[in-house]
C-alpha cells in the first residue's frame, strides 16, 4: 500500500472544476513530481491534500487513514506538511523563531532539537543567521528556510510548491540537491516544480496534469524521454 494514496480528486472553485478525478500515489522514501503548464492544476492538487481547499469529491488516504474530512491543521498533526509556493516566511521575524513556528503542534522537546540540528547540517547558511531577521535573506536562504520550517513539523510527507521559483540557476541546482538529500533522511517528497527537466531528473515518478486532470504518468527517466513530455514541457 502507498504511503499516500489521492484518489479521484474534485475540487471546484465556484463553477470552475479546477481539478477533476486526479489520482496519484507516493511510496516510502519516493519523490513524485507533478509537472504540467500554469493552471493546470498542481499547486491546487497539494492544497486539497493539505486541507487548505475543501475537496467536493474523492480522498486523500495516509498510511490507509482517510484525511478528507480533517481540517489542515490536523492533516499537519497527522504528517502531511506543506512548503507553499512563495516560501511565506515570516519575515519579521528571525530566521530561529522561523523555524521553531514549524513545530508549533510538537511538544518532545527533544525531538525538537534534535530536527532542528538537522535542519541546520542541511542548511549551513542559516546556521551563521538564526537571529538575523528573515526578511533580509537572500531568495534562495528564504527558500531554505521555508523547507527547514517545513521539515521542523516532522514531516511523514513533504509538499513543495516550486521550490526553484524565481531563483537563479546555481540555487535552483542547490535546491534539487536538498530535495534529494530530504530523501535519503527518510522523508517522501511530493513536488510541484515548473523545472519539468530537473524534477523528472530526481523524480522516481512523474504525473502530466493538465486542465485539472492526470492525463500521463511514469517512472520520472521514462517522462523525460517521451516525445509528448519533450515537446510540450521540455523545449
Amino acid at each position: 500500500m502507498p504511503l499516500l494514496n489521492v484518489r479521484n480528486l474534485h475540487v471546484h472553485y465556484g463553477k470552475i472544476h479546477a481539478l477533476r478525478g486526479v489520482s496519484l500515489s507516493l511510496g516510502e522514501d519516493q519523490i513524485v513530481t507533478l509537472i504540467g503548464a500554469n493552471g493546470a492544476g498542481k499547486s491546487t492538487t497539494l492544497r486539497a491534500i493539505s486541507g487548505i481547499l475543501a475537496v467536493t469529491d474523492g480522498d486523500v488516504v495516509l498510511e490507509g487513514e482517510s484525511l478528507k474530512e480533517l481540517p489542515a491543521h490536523r492533516i499537519v498533526a497527522k504528517g502531511i506538511v506543506q512548503v507553499p509556493e512563495g516560501r511565506r516566511i515570516f519575515s519579521r521575524l528571525t530566521v530561529a523563531e522561523n523555524l521553531r513556528l514549524g513545530a508549533f503542534l510538537r511538544h518532545d522537546k527533544r525531538g525538537i532539537a534534535a530536527m532542528e540540528a538537522r535542519a541546520l547540517d542541511m542548511f549551513p547558511a542559516l546556521k551563521e543567521r538564526l537571529t538575523q531577521v528573515a526578511g533580509t535573506l537572500s531568495g534562495g536562504e528564504q527558500q531554505m528556510l521555508a523547507i527547514a520550517r517545513g521539515l521542523m513539523a516532522n514531516p511523514r510527507v513533504l509538499l513543495l510548491d516550486e521550490p526553484s521559483m524565481g531563483l537563479a540557476p546555481i540555487l535552483v541546482q542547490k535546491i534539487f540537491d536538498t530535495i534529494l538529500e530530504v530523501r535519503k533522511q527518510g522523508i517522501p517528497v511530493l513536488l510541484v516544480e515548473q523545472n519539468a527537466f530537473l524534477s523528472l531528473q530526481i523524480a522516481d515518478y512523474g504525473y502530466v496534469i493538465e486542465t485539472g486532470e492526470v492525463v500521463l504518468e511514469g517512472p520520472g527517466p521514462e517522462l523525460l524521454a517521451n516525445p509528448q513530455v519533450k515537446e510540450a514541457y521540455l523545449g
